[in-house]
């Protein structure tokens, strides 16, 4: 995915994320890398419904790669579209979070807790949304705005297939090995689905979930090892 993915929702609180969705969502593959499309967005949403319950930021296409041959240009488009483009989308919707005392959902990545030699760029801009969203987790409890952090581990989508594509080309391997590695070392029992991802989004929305504050779960069938 080259684009940033916003998923904004706006309506009432309600005691589950599903009753959230009979109030009117938007989601947005919007090219975050540049203020301006944020700043569009924004104002989209804010034109329309003046409110904001939820902001989801999910963004991919980190290169990976061996890292002499990752540029800096490469680096900083890296940084731009995840990093950059979650703080600016956070730093704009809010006010209107706030006003609704709603939830930010950042979907981030294992690799901000298990570094790669291939995933080098993916790594540290992951750690660095995770950072961000662990210390906005605290104006979060003053403004009463809930804060959290999703990890998805190996998961099946388009996304996942081109970084083991750039990996077999760094490493000089199949795309079939390095699939069937990932199972064997990890001792996972299957690769993830977006559902998966999506379930515990839903939860980490709801009123349910009003006193899970600040954390990060990572959902990736126990492949990330020691304890966190």
């Amino acid at each position: 995915m080259e684009d940033g993915t916003c998923l904004v929702s706006s309506t009432a609180r309600s005691s589950s994320f599903r009753g959230r969705a009979a109030g009117s969502a938007a989601a947005s593959r919007s090219h975050s890398r540049k203020l301006e499309a944020c700043e569009q967005l924004f104002n989209r949403v804010n034109e329309r419904f003046q409110r904001c319950d939820v902001l989801v930021n999910n963004a991919g296409a980190t290169r990976a790669g061996a890292f002499l041959e990752l540029p800096d240009a490469v680096w900083l488009d890296g940084f731009a579209l995840k990093f950059f483009g979650c703080v600016r989308l956070t730093r704009l919707f809010w006010p209107l979070l706030k006003a609704s005392q709603g939830s930010v959902v950042n979907i981030v990545g294992g690799a901000a807790r298990t570094p790669d030699a291939e995933f080098l760029i993916g790594g540290a801009v992951n750690a660095a949304v995770a950072n961000f969203s662990k210390g906005l987790s605290k104006l979060g409890n003053r403004d009463n705005v809930n804060v959290n952090v999703i990890h998805p581990g190996n998961t099946d989508t388009e996304r996942q297939d081109e970084l083991r594509r750039q990996r077999a080309a760094a490493l000089g391997r199949t795309v079939d090995e390095l699939r069937a590695e990932a199972l064997t070392k990890s001792n996972m029992r299957r690769f993830g689905k977006p559902e998966d991802i999506a379930a515990l989004a839903l939860f980490l929305c709801s009123e349910r979930a009003r006193h899970v504050q600040g954390t990060a779960i990572a959902v990736d069938g126990g492949a990330t090892p020691g304890h966190h």
